[in-house]
């Protein structure tokens, strides 16, 4: 985030991920580092563009668009981001490549295409790829939206982890868009992070069940999560190359070293619009937990992880169809109107209309987006829809040259 100390919501640190890929064929094109070198005439990690970033990522074909520093406010973001876009389409061109959205590329083989980050931190990526083997889909086939939020102090990341902890299982459902895998349907609509809970099962303490632990001090936090998995890692990682805060690879993740939280499950979308009017939702559903709208801070942190990791997982195979029939749970959200089983879509639509009601909404137009967003699908729901049952090559390249152009135009894919 920022060698200054801020407090809650005072500051947002955001990064998208897309994929670089042939502007015809759309196959991947492992060129980031050509980008990156036309902007800073060396091969370099990142590149400062204004208020954005450009970096690098594990893999070569992957480039990260990230704030510079934190924003003060989300009002602006998405046209920022938007503009980087447009530059880097326009350095690809020379190429003949393009920008592709989405969490997962759709007919990646990896053992084919991927190829590790060859410059600047290749070693810290060679020690990962020793250790959990970088060439599955897990590793290669990726890109996310890192959310960075702030706390001053320990009372602040008590409140923070508590609320980050109860929304999480309930994102894949508004955000999952890697429903592709080699050309075909994978069963699970989030896709990348059924992946993402498999990668590293080796060391099972780096990940946990994604869901982070009912722990609210930093102190108990390094000394039962942070410190347990680097003595675990050890092990394989004879250099010491890795043992650092950020191998923890929860869906949230504490960065002390920069006093923030990191939500690391939201899948990229079509366009900086999207991501941008989720965040906006995401800080909104914070603001109204943390300040207790919803139920006391003493009983948010009663909810175990095993309850919460059993809806997660719902959600990234169902998406908005699963069903909750935890009674416990929906009374996270004020839901109380029956204690049947819902679908996480109905949920979602009382969380929006709470929030409205509440007056924790700052942007309407975000707010609309999302409850459509909701309303007809997740971005995975909207392109399962537009192929309409086809697994034919042109029929996919169809939708995702579709999807490309979004993201150049920064619009909205397949809603009404």
């Amino acid at each position: 985030m920022s060698s200054q100390i801020l407090s809650l919501f005072e500051g947002y640190g955001i990064e998208i991920e897309y994929a670089i890929v042939d502007h015809k064929t759309l196959d991947i094109k492992a060129i980031a580092d050509e980008v990156i070198y036309a902007l800073a005439g060396k091969y370099d990690n990142e590149v400062v563009s204004g208020d954005i970033v450009w970096s690098n990522e594990l893999m070569l074909h992957v480039i990260e668009l990230k704030t510079n520093g934190p924003a003060k406010t989300l009002q602006g973001l998405s046209d920022l981001f938007h503009h980087d876009v447009k530059k880097i389409n326009k350095i690809l061109e020379k190429q003949a490549a393009r920008l592709m959205p989405t969490a997962s590329h759709p007919w990646m083989m990896p053992n084919q295409d991927a190829k590790l980050w060859p410059h600047g931190d290749d070693e810290i990526y060679e020690a990962y790829d020793d250790i959990f083997d970088c060439s599955g889909h897990g590793w290669s086939n990726l890109q996310s939206v890192h959310l960075n939020l702030p706390f001053a102090n320990d009372a602040e990341f008590e409140c923070l982890h508590a609320a980050i902890r109860l929304i999480l299982p309930i994102l894949p459902a508004l955000c999952a868009s890697s429903p592709l895998i080699e050309g075909k349907t994978t069963g699970f609509l989030d896709t990348r992070l059924k992946y993402y809970l498999e990668n590293q099962k080796t060391i099972a303490s780096i990940t946990g069940k994604l869901v982070p632990e009912a722990i609210f001090s930093p102190k108990e936090y390094k000394k039962n999560i942070l410190e347990r998995m680097y003595q675990d890692v050890a092990f394989y990682d004879k250099r010491g190359l890795i043992q650092e805060e950020w191998l923890n690879s929860r869906g949230a993740i504490p960065r002390f070293d920069r006093q923030s939280i990191e939500i690391r499950i939201l899948d990229s979308q079509e366009a900086p619009v999207a991501d941008i009017a989720i965040i906006e939702i995401i800080v909104a559903m914070l603001k109204c937990l943390i300040q207790e709208g919803w139920l006391s801070l003493k009983t948010q942190k009663t909810y175990h992880e095993d309850g919460l990791y059993h809806i997660f997982k719902e959600a990234i195979r169902l998406g908005s169809r699963a069903m909750i029939s935890d009674s416990n749970y929906l009374k996270v959200f004020g839901y109380s109107k029956t204690s049947s089983p819902i679908s996480i879509k109905e949920l979602w639509l009382h969380i929006l209309e709470s929030l409205q009601v509440k007056g924790y909404v700052e942007s309407q137009a975000g707010h609309e987006l999302v409850r459509k967003i909701v309303e007809q699908g997740s971005l995975s729901e909207r392109i399962l829809k537009s192929l309409n049952g086809s697994n034919k090559m042109s029929d996919l390249k169809s939708v995702y040259q579709q999807l490309c152009d979004c993201l150049n135009e920064n619009r909205p894919f397949y809603l009404e």
